[in-house]
Parts: C-alpha cells; structure tokens; sequence
C-alpha cells in the first residue's frame, strides 16, 4: 500500500469531530466505521485506474464463441487459454524477452485447442483472435462515469493498443476511458517499471491513484510499486499469500464508494 496523503492521515480526526460535535451520529458513525472510512478515503483519490482483462471485460465472454466451433467445450477452452496467456507473458517477462500480447494471446488460445484435442482449423482461431475485440464489459461498466463523475479513468493494460482500442470502440467506452498499454514500454505488468510507466502518464502522485484489478498478481504489482489497491474479487477466494495485501477488496465495481 502507498503512502497516506495528509487528508488521509485525517481521517480519525473527521470520526472524532463528528462523535463530539453531532452525538445523535455517534451510534450510526460506530456501526459504521469501516464503510465511512472507506467512502472517505475513496474521495481522496483522483485517478482511478483499471486493469482491463478480467477487471473491466469479461474474458470468459468469448465462451459462447467458442461453443458454436466446439459444443460443450467453451468453459474448458477458455479457462485453459486464459492461464496459458498469464503463465506465458510471465514466462516472458521473466526472461526478460517481449514479445507483444497478441502473440501471447494467440500462442496461448493454440495450445489451449491442442490440449482440448479438437480439431482446428486456421480460420477457425482467427475468429476466436477476433472475438478478443469484442469481449463483453461487465454489467457495471457503463454506469461507472455517472456515479462517479468527478475521477479520472483510465484503462492500464498488458494488452497492446491494436487489441484495446477496438474493444473499447466496440464496447462504445471509449469516451470513458482514457488508455495506457504496456507494450509501450515494451514491459508486462506486474514489473515495476510498467507501473512506473502509467505513474508519469497519469502526472499524479502516487497515493492520489487507485488501481482496480481482478488479478492478484496485478494488485500485488501496483501495491509493491507503492499505487493504492482495490481487488476485485468477484469470484469471492481467499487473497493469496504474497506477502503483500491490497488496500481495499472489492467484489464488483458497484461497490466504489
């Protein structure tokens, strides 16, 4: 977790005014601590920044793609290319040899067929190649810039801009979303450096930005290089041990402040 700014560090101060000054509120405010500490705190931020696989769009969308091609295989299909993408850029990263997430993509979704012993045919994984520019947002998306009109969003990916891009102008959110890629750096998330990137785009401090994702690996990358975290966890696990926590935990975006 960053730094706390100064409105932060006030935060005990502002309980404190209230129970002295509007008792009538004390027993309200006792009951709920956790969620007025929250909201405050979440006014604090200016940016908030969004992983966009997973976070924003559904990966698992592209199922019913893949069901029309290969019936009854589309949830072990696309579980098995969705690892074998993150395992392979962390590969990558790890050996410190790039190459773009559309390559990592269709290397993962090839062998993800491979391993489901389906017959392919080269047309059949461009469709499916395709069918990542047009994954579904989840449901609270669209309604993200209404409820919170004052911030900032932007979409900080692994994805290359050739792949973002048209998603977000499929999903009509490009209005919505400012965008940063990786790939211009040439550096896959959860390196330092890629968050280092998004930080000097962004021209915030640190603790004035607030990362959402879905991955553990992402929060605990942003969290290491000091950004403020929210998890995303919508499939309500347990947060692993890495020695490093995010800063708040989520189950979707409707529950921002």
């Amino acid at each position: 977790m960053g730094k706390l700014t100064t409105t932060q560090k006030l935060l005990p101060a502002v309980y404190f005014y209230l129970h002295l000054n509007f008792p009538c509120l004390s027993f309200f405010v006792k009951g709920n601590v956790f969620h007025i500490e929250r909201s405050l705190l979440f006014m604090t931020y200016k940016a908030y920044v969004f992983d966009a696989y997973g976070t924003v769009f559904d990966v698992h969308s592209v199922m019913k793609r893949i069901h029309q091609f290969f019936p009854d295989q589309g949830p072990f299909i696309s579980q098995q290319w969705r690892d074998r993408q993150i395992h392979y850029f962390l590969v990558r990263q790890l050996m410190d040899e790039y190459k773009p997430f559309t390559d990592i993509t269709r290397w993962a979704l090839l062998d993800a067929l491979a391993y489901s012993e389906v017959s392919v045919k080269p047309e059949v994984v461009e469709e499916l190649m395709n069918e990542y520019e047009r994954l579904l947002p989840y449901d609270e998306v669209s309604s993200l810039s209404e409820y919170h009109p004052d911030k900032k969003f932007t979409i900080f990916s692994n994805g290359t801009r050739s792949m973002l891009e048209p998603l977000l102008e499929n999903n009509e959110l490009s209005a919505m979303f400012s965008l940063l890629s990786a790939d211009d750096v040439q550096v896959y998330k959860p390196h330092a450096e890629a968050y280092r990137y998004a930080h000097e785009k962004l021209g915030y401090e640190k603790e004035e930005i607030l990362f959402f994702s879905s991955n553990p690996w992402d929060i605990a990358g942003a969290a290491s290089y000091g950004f403020h975290t929210a998890w995303v966890n919508r499939k309500q696990q347990k947060w692993p041990e890495l020695g490093i926590e995010p800063t708040h935990i989520i189950q979707n975006l409707k529950e921002i402040p």
